[in-house]
Formats: structure tokens, sequence, C-alpha cells
């Protein structure tokens, strides 16, 4: 189960911990926000909970951290220009998102419950990690399926479906799952798309988030992200990917409508042709990775 948070408010000062000691928020009187990671011992499904008696009467489920509007817009646009800034602040890229994001959630749940996929997956709030996910069975599946290539694409980036992390800014149990929902199938977005981390791969596969969930955080990194590609790579991105990242996001099934666990033995190329996303363009490695 997740850590149950403990919160207090003192002198208009707003604070919470988990029951590890290893994170924690403040938001004072002041506005100055101080972030750093909040981590769970999860579970291998997303809970509906409701707010225990000993919790803060605002919390939502054990992870809220209550904040007000212009905290929230505060918290928006000082994650955003550090994450401009450092796009290996995976801290702050959360923040951001979960700040800005209510509208575009509130678009992608009503996607989601007119979509029969999307309806399962918000009934049974199915989770991506360790836990829930075989990751071993996965490695031993036959070249090219879908499991395949998400199991070497994880090794071959050092990654984790444990490394997301949970949702603390969004103020509804549902969109909150949405939004956890969305995280947790980033990387499996990125072997869809045959997209590798690094900076050309990460912008590509914003533009092509930004346009299927309208998340202002999606939306900002395919905007602002090219700036930082070297001269080569800009001009390849131009040409190839980001016309194929835009053709693609807006014909291509919607991804929160995928239940992607479902497709672990099926081709990637036929995953692909599925969903009606045409095959990736060449894309150049280099050294620095994002995570």
């Amino acid at each position: 189960m997740l850590s149950r948070c403990r919160r207090c408010v003192i002198d208009n000062k707003v604070s919470t911990s988990d029951n590890f000691g290893v994170g924690s928020v403040s938001v004072d009187s002041s506005s100055t926000l101080c972030i750093t990671r909040l981590y769970s011992s999860d579970s291998t499904k997303f809970q509906d909970w409701t707010a225990s008696s000993d919790a803060e009467p605002d919390a939502l489920y054990p992870e809220h951290i209550p904040t007000t509007t212009f905290q929230k817009v505060l918290l928006s646009v000082g994650a955003s220009l550090v994450t401009i800034t450092n796009p290996r602040r995976g801290d702050m890229l959360a923040a951001f998102g979960e700040a800005s994001g209510h509208s575009a959630l509130c678009w992608m749940k009503k996607n989601m419950e007119s979509d029969p996929t999307g309806r399962q997956i918000l009934l049974e709030r199915p989770r991506i990690n360790t836990r829930t996910v075989d990751l071993d069975l996965l490695r031993s599946m036959e070249s090219g399926t879908f499991g395949k290539t998400y199991s070497t694409w994880l090794d071959e980036n050092q990654a984790s479906p444990d490394d997301r992390l949970p949702v603390h800014f969004v103020d509804d149990r549902d969109l909150c799952y949405v939004m956890q929902r969305y995280r947790e199938i980033h990387d499996l977005v990125h072997c869809l798309l045959g997209m590798p981390t690094n900076m050309i791969g990460e912008v590509t596969v914003k533009v092509f988030e930004g346009i299927q969930t309208r998340l202002p955080m999606c939306v900002t990194g395919g905007m602002f992200g090219p700036v930082r590609l070297g001269p080569k790579h800009a001009a390849l991105y131009f040409q190839t990917h980001l016309p194929w990242a835009l053709r693609n996001g807006f014909k291509a099934s919607n991804i929160m409508n995928i239940y992607f666990e479902q497709h672990w033995e099926l081709s990637v190329d036929e995953l692909r042709r599925q969903l009606n996303i045409e095959d990736p363009p060449y894309t150049p490695a280099k050294r620095q990775k994002y995570k």
C-alpha cells in the first residue's frame, strides 16, 4: 500500500513528508516552493482512496498536496522554466504537468469515457511497474514483439517502470489516475514510436503526446525543446521528425485508450498498423539521454 502522508499547516506554511522520510514539499506565504522527490511503496493497482480521519481534510489521496490556484500558477511557471533549461529535471517536469494540466486531464478523462477500452482502463485502473509487469517474461519473448521491444528499450536505457513519480498536485482522484496512467505509459509510447531517449527523440514524443493529450507540459516541450538541438539534428527534426509527429499525432488512435498490457505478444509493427502509426523515421543515437 502507498505510504500515508503526514501533513501539517503551521504559520501559513503547508508541508508534507512521507512515512519513509525521503521527500518533502513546502509552500509558504511568500509562495516559495521547494520540491524534492516523494516515493511510495505503491500497489499493483490504483486505488480510489478517501481521506482518512487523521489526514488533512483537503487531502484526496495519500500523496496529495493541496495547493491554491495561485500556488499552481507559480509552480507551473517556475517548473516550466527549470524544465526548459534543464530537461533532465524529471521532478520539475512532473510538477509542471500536474499544476498546469487540469483542463487537459478533464479532456483526457472524457475522451477515455467515450471509448470502450478507455472506460475499461478507468474502471480497472491498472498500474505499470515491476510488481505488475513480469520483465523477465517480456525479455524471453520473440524478437519484434511489443513486450520484447519494451524490455529491450528499458535495458538499453537503464530505465525501470518504477522510475515514474507519483502524482501530488492534482485535486481530483479520477484525474489523478489519468495523470498517473499517462506518466506510466510514457516509456511504452517511446517504444511504439520507435524513439530513443535523446533530445530529438524526446521532443518528437512530446509533440505527438501534446496532440494526443493537450497537456501544456507536452505542448511546451514540443515548442521549446528543439532550441536545444544541434544544427544537424535540428535540420533533421524539422525536415522529418516534426512532420511525422504532427501527422501521426492527429491520425493515430489515442494512447490513453490503449490497454498496452494486453498487447505484449503482438508484433510492434502490427500494433503500429492497428493504431494507424507510420513506421518511425531514422533517429541518430546520441550519448546524452533524458528520462
